[in-house]
């Protein structure tokens, strides 16, 4: 096989988006969460269901890849149901190699609800625990782009890790999952410290780092001191902020021309169009711009496909940005 620009490693599933009707939304809840509302024990009509297959955070930066120019494919699992079969084809038709594709004879594909009440959505998941194993990869790729893994995969973390320290030409960037910080920065601390790009919004780097409540310059600290050459973290409406050890920079999050159909895939999109900038040889200011600009686009439709940009059109939408809309040096 030709040597792939960027490869991702992560969990594939199909995302069923049902659109609820009878729902509201509670704010009591002594641990300050927002809380999804229903009926109970009642028939509930619902407004519609989308299906979209072959979704999730490594799947959705290999699409981002592929759209923006770059010869992609994904590391991933999958069952031999028609659900699987249905995810290797969208893939696929994507553009995505799909060599590195591994079915299990007798397992199910991972399939989740999204229940989308507004622009906001809670999925319900569940991982399938498969044999996680990493094939056989030549030539090897100049970016790994990781990202969620279900929760019997520490082992395939490190057998990733060695495989990294074996081809150390290879730049990796880390996006983690739920279950990967729940695993905390000691247990994966040979993926944190091999991260040439590590991206975590700012209630994640916090739990990371146990420094909640911190001012964001030191949580972007905190986070290098623990290997990442390149820090990312996002903060929802208020932008994006970078550091590499030396400097600090903050982008405003490009504005939305109407308002957001479903934010599902925003981060994703904003991490692996960063990650793709990079590779394509852009700078760091150069890739927070091109982040927000998919991530703007992506909220704009039902799941975390549809909206991604092809690089002309990314490009279109910069040259018009507004005058505000341009990356600035902190520190």
């Amino acid at each position: 096989m030709k040597q792939l620009d960027f490869l991702a490693i992560g969990d594939i599933v199909t995302d069923a988006f049902i659109e609820l009707e009878e729902a509201w939304i509670e704010t009591d809840n002594p641990e300050k969460n927002k809380e999804l509302c229903m009926r109970f024990g009642e028939k509930l009509p619902f407004r519609d269901v989308v299906v979209v297959p072959a979704v999730g955070n490594s799947p959705n930066a290999a699409v981002a890849a592929h759209r923006l120019g770059l010869n992609s494919g994904l590391v991933t699992n999958t069952g031999d149901d028609s659900y699987g079969e249905e995810q290797i084809a969208q893939l696929k038709k994507e553009g995505v190699k799909t060599d590195y594709v591994q079915i299990h004879k007798g397992m199910k594909s991972n399939y989740h609800f999204v229940l989308r009440y507004k622009e906001e959505r809670t999925i319900l998941v569940k991982h399938q625990e498969y044999d996680y194993k990493l094939p056989k990869i030549e030539p090897p790729p100049k970016w790994i782009y990781l990202s969620s893994l279900a929760s019997n995969s520490l082992p395939h973390h490190h057998e990733i890790a060695d495989w990294l320290r074996k081809n150390p030409e290879i730049k990796l960037a880390f996006q983690p999952g739920t279950f990967q910080i729940k695993l905390g920065a000691e247990k994966l601390k040979d993926l944190y410290q091999l991260s040439e790009l590590f991206f975590c919004n700012k209630e994640e780097t916090q739990a990371i780092t146990g420094r909640k409540g911190a001012k964001l310059s030191e949580l972007l600290k905190a986070m290098k001191e623990l290997g990442p050459k390149i820090v990312v973290l996002t903060d929802g409406p208020a932008g994006a902020y970078t550091y590499d050890g030396k400097e600090i920079w903050h982008m405003p999050m490009y504005p939305d021309p109407k308002p957001p159909v479903d934010r599902t895939g925003a981060g994703d999109s904003f991490s692996s169009t960063f990650t793709c900038a990079l590779a394509l040889g852009k700078s760091i200011p150069e890739a927070l711009a091109w982040g927000p600009i998919n991530s703007m686009s992506v909220v704009q439709y039902i799941g975390a496909q549809e909206g991604l940009l092809i690089r002309e059109k990314l490009e279109e939408y910069l040259k018009n940005a507004p005058e505000n809309y341009r990356p600035e040096r902190l520190e």
